[in-house]
């Protein structure tokens, strides 16, 4: 019988992008991960067009690293995170790349545009900061413990 007490620990801080423009959820979500005991580095922009430069490296994102993973929200200014989603489709090194929305909306429409385009998870953001943390903790155990995360292609 396999050992299903043993986690795997990332051997190096995780990098996530957070795409958020609301700057409260922003601090929660700093927050949230400090509160937990994963090594996260988190990168921020506040919309999408921002995203979309920073994970092409173009603009004042040109030196950024690609992120292990992408938390996005769904309304942002300038690019919303469905043509966010779209966007990364359109790029083939991009689109193995995990992408988590974390939003506002339950709006059963929202859900599905976004499972359309590719997201791979849909969370509703808690309104409660300790609800907040157990989202994040439940992220980390499994986006960083539990699966295999696809290499960057850098």
């Amino acid at each position: 019988m396999p050992d299903t007490t043993h986690r795997r620990l990332p051997t190096k801080p995780v990098d996530v992008l957070l795409v958020e423009d609301n700057p409260g959820d922003v601090r929660l979500v700093r927050e949230a991960f400090d509160a937990t005991d994963g090594a996260t580095a988190l990168h921020v922009v506040t919309n999408g067009d921002e995203a979309v430069d920073f994970l092409t490296q173009q603009g004042d994102y040109e030196d950024a690293s690609l992120p292990d993973l992408v938390l996005l929200d769904l309304a942002l200014p300038r690019r919303g995170g469905v043509e966010v989603l779209e966007a990364l489709g359109d790029e083939p090194r991009l689109q193995r790349l995990p992408v988590i929305m974390l939003t506002d909306s339950a709006a059963s429409a929202d859900v599905a545009a976004c499972y359309e385009t590719n997201a791979n998870a849909y969370l509703t953001k808690p309104t409660d900061h300790d609800e907040l943390v157990a989202t994040i903790e439940t992220i980390e155990r499994f986006w960083f413990e539990a699966v295999q995360l696809p290499p960057n292609s850098q």
